[in-house]
């Protein structure tokens, strides 16, 4: 189980009281009518998924309701970092 501070109202929560909302951190492309259909289907379907730290966005749905991002390590789950969605993650 993973529990996460959420850093808005300081709660610990249980997975089951967050909502994943996948890789944080994606750039958007300004202008999607600008790039090729490969990178357009690059950003909106492809996601890494590694073995080791990833950085997570997740919601306190069943607190705050804010977004953040987290630093987790996929093997043992440990969190690594959590920060506001207007910061980036060092971990």
């Amino acid at each position: 189980m993973i529990v996460i501070n959420c850093p808005y109202c300081g709660q610990d929560r249980h997975e089951e009281e967050l909502t994943y909302g996948g890789e944080a951190e994606i750039i958007r492309p300004v202008d999607p009518t600008t790039v090729s259909d490969e990178t357009w289907t690059d950003y909106l379907y492809f996601r890494n998924n590694p073995k080791g730290i990833h950085h997570e966005q997740w919601c306190c749905s069943a607190g705050c309701g804010q977004w953040f991002k987290v630093a987790r390590d996929t093997v043992s789950h440990a969190v690594l970092e959590v920060v506001t969605f207007d910061k980036r993650l060092s971990a």
